[in-house]
């Protein structure tokens, strides 16, 4: 489990593609307190380390987990979003995330207010009815609350610091984001569909 509180931006060093896609992601985590098996959030993708040294950690990721994410996207030198694990007692300050996406969204707007950018989305419209005015999504893995929904797309801001310490300083339109809808609203709308 996660927060969508980003506490890194990591790099793609290396991809391979060998049977599934292997990527080293450089980071300035403490490696030496990573062990190998354990989940790191990228760009809101769970992932599970299977190989580390100084400064860096590889992972393995599916032809499925690349259908349905925007990992098939990854190149050098791509900027990543990186959440380590919750553990039991850490600060919740986003919302709970599992890092299991369900879809990729697109950037059809991007407006500067003020310090902050309001971002509009297109999300896969079997996802969108998930997505509520004042409730949490994450995106690329990171924990942000939607302003408006009007169909099948839906917006947020992202303020200077969210810009400063993730990958969102580089958005543009028309890049494809990791979409996980919350938890909550999924377990909702399962219930109203046999109430």
């Amino acid at each position: 489990m996660f927060t969508g509180i980003i506490t890194d931006i990591g790099r793609i060093a290396a991809l391979e593609q060998a049977g599934d896609m292997r990527a080293r992601i450089e980071t300035a985590y403490d490696t030496s307190g990573i062990d190998i098996g354990a989940s790191i959030a990228s760009d809101g993708v769970c992932l599970t380390v299977v190989a580390l040294g100084e400064g860096w950690y590889d992972v393995e990721i599916s032809a499925e987990t690349v259908s349905k994410t925007n990992l098939g996207d990854w190149a050098v030198g791509h900027k990543v979003n990186l959440e380590r694990a919750l553990k039991v007692g850490d600060e919740l300050g986003g919302h709970i995330v599992s890092g299991h996406v369900d879809g990729v969204a697109e950037i059809v707007a991007m407006t500067d207010e003020g310090d902050s950018t309001r971002v509009r989305f297109r999300a896969p419209s079997d996802l969108a009815r998930f997505i509520a005015p004042k409730g949490s999504v994450a995106l690329n893995g990171t924990s942000l609350t939607v302003n408006e929904v009007e169909g099948d797309e839906f917006g947020v801001n992202l303020i200077s610091h969210t810009k400063e310490v993730t990958n969102w300083g580089q958005a543009k339109v028309g890049d494809r984001v990791n979409l996980e809808i919350d938890t909550l609203a999924r377990y909702v709308a399962r219930l109203a569909d046999y109430g």
